[in-house]
């Protein structure tokens, strides 16, 4: 059998990477130059994502259903984050609890949307979702007595943009990002960017409720919950602590080498920066990263690729003072939400729910 070469790019991609990389990359020494680093870094992000070109709107919620659960009240929500752009949302809400602490559960892939975190079990696939990565962490949540919002982002749950594919189990807990972004792509826009708008409009509806402490707010999310995560605290100083699960990396090893989803991809970012220097936005407020040590999205260096990362993180932590607010936790497992250290974390940082 005769064998046929193929002539790749990838390496010379590779090299790009390597020589053009991180041009903006955090090099503070002092608390000024990196408020400075910050303000300019954001401004750059949020062009490079299209998140400037997002369009404000009245929120116009609206309450959908309601339903008694175990132990808690789900609510289900709708807002409109852009001009006739709607976001569904279940909040669950502890029984017996005042003046909550909120938490944002961002869900990531394989999810559903919001189904998998809310807990949805009545769903086979859903069902086999939470079996898997432990996806259910929004009612973990509320059980610790938190109020939980647990949003669908664009492309997942009710906002599929292929919505006739639902007819199977399979695509009712797939996304449609790749659609999606090729779309946005030639818009100027990313999904990225419209996925960090919508939580920041939700953290805009939060405020407007009577029933929880904005100014605690806490958010957490596995894998792509994890991206959203990551990109909400980087980009908005109204998070005051957050829990990225599943999705600390650095680009080359994880992005590059190996191919993700199309909503991880944002023209011109990696000559911006690394993960490590989005999470030095975040800086100095509690930051919990969760890795499983055996989870291929990491790449072929494995959790050497994640620590990395972590210490440019770490640095500008350093620089302010706060170091021990910035935690890594590493669990002996796969591609998962694993939970061990967060509530600890959670009630350290925002409070003990009920309290």
């Amino acid at each position: 059998m005769t064998t046929i070469p193929f002539y790749t790019a990838k390496a010379h991609l590779s090299q790009v990477f390597a020589r053009e990389a991180r041009q903006c990359a955090f090099t503070a020494e002092t608390v000024p130059a990196y408020d400075d680093w910050k303000r300019a870094v954001r401004a750059k992000l949020s062009d490079l994502t299209g998140l400037s070109r997002m369009e404000p709107c009245a929120l116009q919620p609206r309450l959908l259903e309601t339903r008694q659960c175990e132990g808690y009240t789900r609510e289900k929500i709708v807002i409109q984050t852009e001009p006739d752009v709607w976001m569904p949302c279940y909040v669950l809400i502890p029984v017996g609890v005042r003046d909550a602490i909120p938490v944002i559960a961002a869900h990531g892939h394989a999810s559903g949307g919001k189904y998998a975190v809310a807990g949805c079990a009545e769903f086979p696939a859903v069902q086999r979702a939470i079996a898997q990565y432990n996806y259910d962490n929004g009612v973990q949540l509320v059980r610790k007595g938190y109020l939980v919002f647990c949003p669908d982002a664009r492309g997942f749950g009710e906002r599929r943009e292929s919505a006739s594919q639902y007819a199977t189990d399979d695509y009712f807990v797939s996304g449609s990002c790749v659609e999606l972004n090729q779309i946005a792509l030639s818009l100027g826009q990313t999904v990225t960017g419209m996925w960090t708008w919508d939580l920041m409009r939700l953290i805009d509806y939060i405020a407007t409720r009577g029933d929880c402490d904005v100014t605690r707010l806490g958010c957490v999310g596995l894998s792509g919950g994890g991206l959203q995560t990551l990109w909400l605290a980087a980009m908005d100083d109204r998070v005051q602590c957050a829990v990225i699960s599943g999705y600390f990396y650095g680009y080359k090893d994880s992005l590059l080498e190996l191919f993700n989803c199309a909503c991880n991809y944002v023209p011109h970012l990696w000559h911006a920066v690394d993960m490590g220097d989005l999470g030095a936005l975040i800086a100095p407020r509690p930051v919990l990263i969760e890795t499983g040590s055996a989870d291929s999205l990491n790449g072929e260096r494995g959790v050497l690729n994640v620590t990395e990362q972590v210490e440019i993180t770490r640095a500008a932590y350093r620089l302010l003072g706060h170091d021990e607010r910035l935690y890594h936790h590493v669990f002996p497992g796969a591609h998962l939400w694993q939970g061990e250290k967060t509530y600890d974390f959670l009630a350290q940082w925002l409070g003990r729910a009920g309290c």
